[in-house]
């Protein structure tokens, strides 16, 4: 089974919000963008929110993130899952990303945002006993298409809190 690598962090040192996911699917990880799967909402989200949609080019999305103080990242570095879905990642051989350095790197987070419950679950349970700070944590409905029990209307107003810090 191929290991899959995840991105570095698109992070600026004035970030406040850091928003996480699991690990890039398979459309990501041919991008090299976050969020690439034309099915996923998450850019149609930040384009409702912060003008940071899936017309605009992947640069200029991620410039409008970061001028918002906004974080993007994943939780795994590396791992084995064949296919997408979330359901498949192996924990046997996983690699968690160095949120220690991440954090001392980055003093301003105030806030961890999960987007969906696989990358809360897989936080919490390698990563966030190993930490010795106090930031916030926030699970959000998963912007993946496999996530169908929330409309977008309804994943929309619960993301919307980020524009609220």
């Amino acid at each position: 089974m191929k290991l899959s690598k995840g991105f570095a962090p698109q992070a600026q040192p004035d970030a406040r919000i850091l928003i996480l996911g699991s690990m890039p699917g398979v459309a990501s990880l041919n991008a090299s963008e976050y969020y690439a799967f034309a099915h996923n909402v998450f850019w149609r989200i930040m384009g409702d929110l912060y003008q940071a949609g899936p017309e605009k080019n992947y640069d200029s999305r991620l410039h409008i993130l970061a001028s918002n103080q906004i974080a993007l990242w994943d939780v795994i570095q590396s791992c084995h899952r064949p296919g997408s879905l979330d359901s498949s990642i192996s924990t046997e051989g996983m690699i968690c990303n160095d949120f220690e350095s991440f954090f001392a790197k980055h003093p301003s987070i105030i806030q961890v945002c999960f987007n969906g419950q696989k990358a809360a679950k897989l936080f919490k349970k390698y990563v966030q006993a190993h930490l010795h700070n106090r930031i916030k944590c926030l699970t959000l409905p998963s912007t993946s298409p496999a996530h169908a029990a929330s409309s977008h209307a309804q994943k929309l107003e619960a993301w919307s809190v980020i524009r609220n810090r």
